[in-house]
């Protein structure tokens, strides 16, 4: 996806998130890290010393776990194959393997090569042949990934990206810094990662936007929401159309090496940890209708679910039930049997 529509996207959400027309005016700090752009908002005496303080941790975390940032830990990492991380790091690390297991490798920092491979998220993406992908299959696997307290080793030829799980570390750290002010109420969009706390000034709860996956300027539904994360997972975020007309969207599934075919055009978790929400938004997906929804049930409620599928539901767990504020007219609401 282009970073104009990106940002376009970015604005639009951030207007359903601050009551937009109210006479208090909140504190805002717009930046780009992690590779898109992000808007955070706060309401209180320091609101823009809060924010200013998240977007330092948010810029700390892209030197610390970049696979493009030179001096990060994690480029090291892939450069060498073994290096010596921070105890956060590890701990990051660490967690996405957990979360590889959890969701049977369909959430998987390993697909680094083939993520180079693709090229879909670059300003020259391809289509590689066959032999290429099935070149880079072997390497793909948490079970490449050996972890000995801070010192990581990578099996010859493997490679890490943390770009499907960081954004989600970096809301749960905002969540964090924003709680050490007095801040009454804040919301940040971190790229698909949202996170929301306290309240607007006439003590509602904030609205979040799930959006429409098929328009780039529509809802497919919002919700009200307050101190919880919600993170949204899906192919229209960033794809490429090949000479053909085909069109390759981003997110790659581990078992295949090429883009993931679903039924869903996305997924929206909600929950009460913003890492575990991006690893399982982007594993649910590959998923499918069927096994997110199972998946869902076998958590034992550890967190809420919004599907958008193909053939034109949302689906949504019954928790949401009372938080629904607007249903997208071009939808059929459907709530998920538990």
């Amino acid at each position: 996806m282009k970073r104009w529509m990106c940002a376009a996207l970015a604005a639009l959400l951030l207007c359903s998130l601050t009551a937009c027309g109210k006479t208090e005016e909140p504190a805002r700090q717009d930046i780009f890290a992690m590779d898109t752009y992000m808007s955070l908002v706060a309401y209180g005496e320091d609101g823009q010393e809060a924010l200013a303080a998240a977007a330092r941790e948010i810029n700390r975390l892209e030197q610390e776990l970049s696979r493009t940032v030179s001096t990060s830990y994690i480029y090291k990492l892939n450069e060498n194959g073994s290096a010596a991380v921070s105890e956060e790091t590890a701990n990051l690390l660490k967690a996405a393997m957990d979360y590889s297991a959890a969701t049977g490798g369909l959430f998987d920092m390993t697909v680094a090569p083939l993520v180079s491979l693709w090229g879909i998220t670059t300003d020259s993406p391809r289509v590689p042949s066959r032999s290429e992908i099935d070149a880079l299959l072997p390497l793909v696997g948490s079970d490449h990934v050996h972890l000995d307290g801070q010192t990581v080793t990578l099996d010859a030829g493997c490679a890490v990206d943390l770009g499907g799980i960081a954004k989600g570390y970096a809301s749960d750290r905002v969540a964090q810094v924003l709680g050490q002010y007095a801040v009454t109420g804040a919301a940040v969009s971190l790229g698909g990662n949202v996170y929301v706390c306290g309240q607007k000034p006439d003590g509602t709860a904030w609205s979040v936007a799930v959006q429409d996956p098929k328009k780039t300027d529509a809802y497919a539904m919002t919700l009200d929401l307050t101190d919880v994360f919600a993170v949204t997972s899906g192919g229209y975020q960033r794809y490429f159309t090949d000479a053909d007309g085909t069109v390759y969207q981003h997110i790659l599934d581990p078992r295949t090496g090429y883009p993931a075919q679903t039924d869903l055009l996305s997924v929206t978790v909600i929950g009460q940890n913003g890492t575990m929400a991006d690893a399982y938004s982007t594993a649910l997906y590959v998923m499918g209708e069927q096994a997110a929804c199972d998946f869902w049930r076998q958590s034992g409620g550890a967190f809420d679910l919004v599907l958008i599928t193909a053939d034109g539901r949302v689906l949504y767990t019954p928790g949401l039930a009372d938080h629904i504020s607007q249903k997208g007219a071009d939808y059929d609401f459907q709530e998920v049997p538990a």
